[in-house]
């Protein structure tokens, strides 16, 4: 049986025990990888729309990043996964870029700071009413990196619209897609 790693990448305020990475983590599960959650705070107020308080966030989110996977043997493990939501994302592709790590990546909602550092072996989760990121810079970086994009009308940057019923069966069509993604790695 082959040693996996799941690494749970949440965003500012979206925890590991919100729908996307709940659910993310449990499909993990599934598929035989043990869950390393990362947990990370202290960020200033109003960071929507202040470029320079974005970067402190992330700087401070992958500090603290460093700090819990410090003593992680990513070398241990033949398949990685980072399952990652909005700044997480940035977080997560550029902690794996930084200590070459070749993980495979879910990516929910990032934002538009995360492409720089995505990797192309991945799937983007994008709603078209997501005000942390426009989706035409979405489709620009996802098509610029080959990364296969799943975007769903209407949905802000929870993935989620206002209605319960139709918010569950975008959820239930996500991780459908989360799946066979992990079926194809498996």
């Amino acid at each position: 049986m082959e040693n996996k790693l799941a690494v749970i990448f949440p965003g500012i305020g979206y925890h590991t025990d919100k729908p996307l990475l709940y659910y993310g983590k449990k499909l993990a599960k599934k598929y035989g990888y043990e869950i390393l959650e990362i947990s990370y705070g202290g960020f200033s107020k109003d960071i929507k729309g202040d470029r320079e308080k974005m970067q402190e966030t992330f700087k401070s989110a992958l500090a603290q990043t460093e700090a819990v996977l410090e003593k992680t043997e990513f070398t241990a493990y033949e398949k990685i996964l980072f399952l990652s939501k909005s700044v997480g994302t940035a977080v997560a592709s550029a902690y794996a870029g930084r200590h070459g790590i070749e993980a495979a990546h879910i990516y929910f909602t990032p934002v538009l700071e995360s492409f720089p550092f995505m990797e192309k072996k991945g799937i983007v989760f994008h709603g078209t009413a997501d005000p942390w990121a426009e989706t035409e810079a979405v489709d620009q970086g996802c098509e610029g990196l080959g990364l296969p994009l799943y975007k769903t009308e209407g949905a802000n940057h929870s993935m989620e619209t206002g209605d319960v019923k139709k918010d569950l069966e975008i959820l239930q069509e996500i991780m459908e897609n989360c799946e066979t993604f992990l079926q194809r790695l498996a």
